[in-house]
Parts: structure tokens; C-alpha cells; sequence
């Protein structure tokens, strides 16, 4: 008999891990693009061939904005894109390339930073609630692992890792909300990796978070023809792939799961 229970218990457990989600408009499979750092070549490259291909992304930005580019992101976030928080000052450790290290900082200084930076966003598209990366992929601040101190203060509702190599998700029952990982890129990254990855999280029914900083030009860049490779591909398989913002697969995801 006992036997019997460990067996049954052990198909139960699959069967739960096996369900695949049941995405919106019998979709098979989601895919999140997602941009950070509010870099200009976002607006000036990434946007207009977003929105020509009739998708909508999620862009990190942190407070390190020019002026000018400002009135851009909010019109932005009302023709339906998502800003989320990726702090104001992009702390991260110590590098030549990122002045600002998340090193010197104690967890209430993250958290209340973040929280800054909601507000600041609030000024941009009246939105209260926010998700969130984590500045260089790190959730260390002073040392120390910063993502419960985040949940308990309830600062943003989701939270993108990124660079992370089991990225695609398919296992949304033990799903960390403020630990969802995403498929990092390299500096010129070609399109036949980024559209093999979008193949894979296709295959398993699952969901697949990919994360862009520059487009022709900037740092980590992706060529401009790269990206639009990637987004000919995703429109080439809308009936199977939904493209939609990080906030709504997330919240789709979670409530379903």
C-alpha cells in the first residue's frame, strides 16, 4: 500500500509540473521583449520597428534620462508600452563602467531608492504599480541578498533577474515573482541564437523573457537588423506566440498558474 501512495503521489507531482499554461487567444507560448537602461537608441531605433511590427515591450529605465528624451518615454507609455523600474542611479558592484556600486549601499537604501523611482515614474504615465530589474542582473546590496526585504515592502508587483541560463520558464507553480529570470544578451548577439531561444520557450509552451540594451548602437548592442529579424520571426508565428509587456505576461501567469 505504501508503495502504491508514493506512486500515485509521484504522478501527481508530474502532472502538476506537466500541465503547460494556457495563454490568452489559444496562444502556445509567450515572449516578453524587454529593453533596459533607457538608452536613445531604444527610441530611435528599437521603438519605431516595435511598433511598425505592432508590438508592445518593456523598457527599464532608470533616472539617468537627458531632458529632451523625456517627453519621448511618456508619450511612450501611452501608446500602451510599459516603463518599469530599474532604479534611479543603476547601482551595481564596482566596474569601470558603472560608477555607482550597489556595494556601499545598505538594503533600505535599495528599497528606498526604488521607491523613488516609482515616484518619479508615477510623474511619467500615472501608473501605481510598477515591476522591476534588478541593475546588472544583481540582487546584492552591501553584500546582502535584497529580495525579501522588496517583497515585504511591496514596492513592485514583478521583478525580472536576467541572464539566466534555465530561462525558460515552464514551471510557473514555483515561479519567484520578483526572481523571474530572462535570456541575456552578448554584444552582438546574432539573430539565429535570440530566434533559437524563441524556438525553444515555443516548443515547451512556455515563456521566455529576453533582455535588450542598445540597438545599433550604445553598449551590449544588437544590430538593428538583428532585431528586426527577431521581430519578422515573432510576427511571422503571432498565431502561436503571444508579445505583450512584461507586467501583463507576468500577471496572466501568475493568476493562471
Amino acid at each position: 500500500m505504501k508503495y502504491v501512495i508514493i506512486l500515485l503521489g509521484s504522478l501527481i507531482g508530474w502532472s502538476v509540473h506537466a500541465q503547460s499554461m494556457q495563454w490568452p487567444h489559444h496562444k502556445k507560448a509567450t515572449i516578453v521583449l524587454t529593453y533596459d537602461d533607457a538608452l536613445v537608441t531604444q527610441l530611435d531605433s528599437a521603438v519605431p520597428q516595435l511598433k511598425k511590427a505592432g508590438f508592445k515591450a518593456t523598457f527599464f529605465v532608470t533616472g539617468d534620462m537627458d531632458y529632451e528624451e523625456i517627453p519621448r518615454w511618456r508619450k511612450l507609455a501611452r501608446e500602451g508600452f510599459e516603463l518599469g523600474n530599474h532604479t534611479a542611479f543603476h547601482a551595481c558592484p564596482t566596474s569601470p563602467d558603472n560608477p555607482v556600486s550597489s556595494g556601499s549601499y545598505t538594503q533600505t537604501q535599495m528599497i528606498d531608492e526604488i521607491d523613488l523611482m516609482n515616484r518619479f515614474l508615477f510623474a511619467l504615465d500615472g501608473k501605481t504599480s510598477r515591476t522591476f530589474a534588478y541593475p546588472c542582473a544583481e540582487t546584492t546590496a552591501g553584500g546582502k541578498d535584497y529580495v525579501d526585504s522588496l517583497r515585504w515592502a511591496g514596492t513592485v508587483q514583478f521583478a525580472r533577474i536576467g541572464g539566466d541560463v534555465n530561462s525558460v520558464i515552464t514551471d510557473f507553480v514555483h515561479l519567484d515573482s520578483l526572481r523571474v529570470p530572462a535570456f541575456g544578451l552578448d554584444d552582438h548577439t546574432g539573430a539565429a541564437k535570440i530566434i533559437g531561444f524563441i524556438k525553444q520557450v515555443r516548443e515547451a509552451g512556455g515563456m521566455g523573457v529576453i533582455m535588450f540594451h542598445g540597438i545599433g548602437g550604445d553598449y551590449i548592442t544588437t544590430a538593428t537588423d538583428v532585431h528586426q529579424a527577431v521581430l519578422d520571426y515573432l510576427k511571422e508565428n503571432k498565431k502561436d506566440i503571444w508579445v505583450t509587456t512584461f507586467g501583463e505576461a507576468m500577471g496572466w501567469a501568475m493568476k493562471h498558474r
